[in-house]
Parts: C-alpha cells; structure tokens; sequence
C-alpha cells in the first residue's frame, strides 16, 4: 500500500502568487491615484475662476441697483411734485367754477330784473307791502338811511377807542337801525375784522325774531373781539359769505377809525367783491356810520380822518348813505 506525499499549504509559488496579487493591486492604486492632485487644482481653479465672475455679477447688479434707486427716487420726486400741481391746479379750477357758477347766477338773476334805476334797489312785492311801516325820513333814526333791503348785516368796530369812548352810543345806533326795520328775512352781525358776535349763527343768517334782536343788543355790551379799525376784512366777508341773488342785503359800517395802509386799496378791494351788475347796481348796499374820536387838544387824528374819507367813498360807490356823528346827542 503507498503512503500518500505530504503536500505544505505554504509552498513557494502560492506565496509568489500571493505577491503577484498584492503587487497587481498596488499598481492598480498607483495608477488610479496618479492624476488625483492636478485635478483638485484644476477643480479648484474652476471654482475660484466662478467665484470671480459670479463676484463681478454681483458688483454690476449692485450698480445697476443704485442706478434704479437713484432713478426711483427722481420719480417718486417728480412724482410728488405733480401730485402738489394737480392739488394747486384743482383748488384753482374749483374756484374758477364757483366764480363762473356765480357769474352764471349773477346773469340769470339780472336777466329777470326789468326797468331797474342806476344804483336803486327794486322793491320786492313783500316790500312794498312793509313800506306803509317805515319810519319817515324825519323820523328815521339813521339820518333817511334807505330801508329797502330785506337782509341786514352789521359789521362793528370793536377796537379800545370804540369801546372807550363810543360803545354806548353805537349800541344805541344798532338798537335805532333795528327799529327802522320792522321786519328782515335775516340779521348778521360780526366786527371788522369778521368775528360773529353768535358762533352758532356762523355762515348763517340770524332768524327776525323779538327774542333775537334783544340778544343782539344785550351781548354787545359785553363783547369784546380783537379789532384791527379796519373794515375791509368784515366787508368783503360778509359780501362772499352772505350774498345771493335771490337777496335785498344792507351791509352797516360802524367804527370812528381806518388804521390800514391805504384808502383806494381798500375802495379797490371791496369793489373788486362787490360787483356792478347790468343794471348799473352793486351787489349789496353798503351803508356808514362814524362816531366821533377826538384826541383832547389835538383834534381830529389822521385816522378819523380817513375813516370819514373811506366811508364817504364807499357809501357813494354803493348804493349807501354815510352818516358822520358829532359829540352831541
């Protein structure tokens, strides 16, 4: 019987083909690893030369951005200049429209009056029925004063010369011009420079009743606004606020001074507001009292001066009586 040969597990030539292997995978590594380090740096550089460009985007979109902003900021200027043009021109195109709307009634109104005298008021039928209680001119308590108009409208020097030395009297001259009017659509009263004597009646007209003309005389012994002696403001005032078409208004001038600037500015003004219309009369009467203002041993200052010279021409000039008191009752 044979004996079977030993056979060794680690002969030489497994151990060389041990090594092959080995040394075949080395290789392989070394093969696949070679190029590795340039093509991080090319990878790199690709990046660092995106990087670059997308940073040179960036600055051209952040100049492109200041160029809108500034742009923007233009409109939104001339945005807001417009804006305050079309506001101005609005307000001025309004008031053109009232003042067509006012000469479109003017023209209406005129267009309806027939056989009018120069500067003559013409009686309404409502008058003509309240003539027969009219005081005479003999008996008429401001100096025959006309009496036509069925709307009366105060307007009060209420300054410390007035309050001082002629308040008494100038109550008692509202309370007489009162009594000439046994009956009025509507009364006003405000001072010079266009303070209501009565807020609530602001823009209003003041109902003709007992009760209302006595509250008239009681406030005015205690009222008390500031006053300029300058009656331009309460006239025009009260022409634009109170007058319509459809209304007989007197307007009564009280005060003993005119302290503005200059007479024929003031006559200019008021003639500007209180237009002649085709029948050769002004919109509203405008009628003068003057009280007496003497500085003792000096006479008649400057300004009484002016004041009689303003209400003469005033008066003249539309439609009305201008009455000069003296110290005597």
């Amino acid at each position: 019987m044979k004996r079977r040969r030993n056979v060794e597990a680690f002969s030489l030539s497994f151990l060389d083909c041990i090594c092959c292997g080995f040394g075949a995978v080395i290789l392989l590594l070394v093969l696949s690893k070679i190029y590795e380090p340039v093509i991080i740096e090319k990878t790199q550089d690709d990046l660092q030369a995106l990087i670059e460009i997308l940073e040179q985007e960036l600055f051209e979109i952040r100049g492109e951005t200041a160029v809108f902003n500034r742009e923007l900021e233009s409109v939104q200027t001339q945005t807001s200049e417009t804006k305050t043009r079309l506001a101005r021109l609005q307000g001025e195109l309004s008031s053109v429209r009232g003042q067509y709307r006012l000469a479109q009634e003017q023209s209406e109104s005129l267009e309806d009056i027939e056989d009018l005298r120069v500067a003559k008021q013409r009686l309404t039928e409502e008058m003509l029925r309240l003539r027969p209680y009219y005081r005479t001119a003999d008996d008429d308590a401001v100096a025959g004063i006309p009496v036509d108009s069925e709307y009366i409208i105060f307007v009060v020097d209420t300054s410390g010369s007035m309050q001082n030395f002629n308040w008494g009297r100038a109550i008692q001259k509202v309370t007489e011009t009162l009594d000439v009017y046994p009956q009025v659509k509507g009364i006003q009263i405000l001072n010079d420079n266009g303070a209501y004597m009565f807020q609530q009646y602001a823009g209003k007209w003041i109902p003709d009743t007992p009760g209302r003309r006595q509250a008239i005389v009681n406030t005015m012994r205690t009222w008390r606004p500031f006053s300029d002696s300058n009656p331009a403001d309460g006239i025009i005032y009260a022409i634009t606020t109170f007058w319509a078409p459809d209304r007989k208004i007197s307007i009564y001038v009280f005060g003993d001074e005119f302290t503005g600037n200059s007479v024929a500015n003031v006559i200019r003004q008021i003639e500007t507001v209180n237009r002649v219309g085709a029948d050769g009369s002004r919109l509203v009467r405008i009628h003068g009292v003057g009280f007496p203002l003497l500085d003792v041993g000096n006479g008649i200052p400057p300004s009484a001066r002016q004041f009689a010279q303003l209400m003469r021409i005033l008066c003249d000039r539309n439609g009305g009586t201008f009455v000069a008191l003296n110290r005597r009752d």
